[in-house]
């Protein structure tokens, strides 16, 4: 399949595989909200329908949609993000419009070369697959020890603010109290 892709002229390539991506990122988006339909209907509804629920979905849609072109120009995070869009209830043609932009970029770097650089890293893991297992290993790795040392930095920053959020509410008379006064 991938090498008929290639073989057929530069924009029908691209039109095929902008193509393939809407209806990736479609039916992930489309899963995402069919996922909020049954939670919405769950115990968490009241959680969901809070007022700062509600503000923090309209600040995604409204600052967020950049995430969406941009997450088809990366590896790993697509699906996750294509889903979160449907998990918080993204209008479907502010979602539609922004991944529609992510659609043509997909379709264009894979046919310009994406394709191919994946069909090389499928033959190397083919020719050598204990070598592809031991760069999967120490690429598995290095990302452990950056999402730990960024969630500890995060845990980290989280504590003083909440450490400061409940020292400046203190009020006078509790203060005078916890100093014997």
């Amino acid at each position: 399949m991938v090498d008929w892709i290639l073989s057929q002229p530069f924009a029908l390539a691209v039109a095929l595989l902008t193509l393939v991506a809407a209806v990736r990122s479609q039916c992930t988006y489309w899963l995402g909200r069919a996922v909020r339909a049954g939670v919405i209907r769950g115990a968490r509804a009241e959680r969901l329908r809070s007022a700062k629920a509600n503000a923090a979905i309209a600040r995604l849609e409204r600052w967020g949609w950049p995430l969406i072109p941009v997450s088809f120009l990366t590896v790993g995070i697509q699906t996750a993000t294509h889903l979160s869009a449907g998990l918080v209830g993204w209008r479907w043609p502010r979602y539609t419009a922004a991944a529609s932009i992510g659609w043509v970029l997909w379709g264009t770097v894979y046919a310009a070369g994406g394709l191919a650089v994946f069909s090389a890293i499928a033959a190397f893991a083919t020719d050598s697959p204990m070598l592809a297992v031991a760069i999967l290993k120490v690429a598995a790795i290095i990302a452990v020890v950056v999402v730990f040392s960024r969630s500890k930095r995060l845990r980290d920053a989280v504590m003083r603010a909440l450490n400061q959020v409940t020292a400046s509410k203190a009020t006078p008379a509790s203060a005078e109290k916890a100093s014997g006064s």
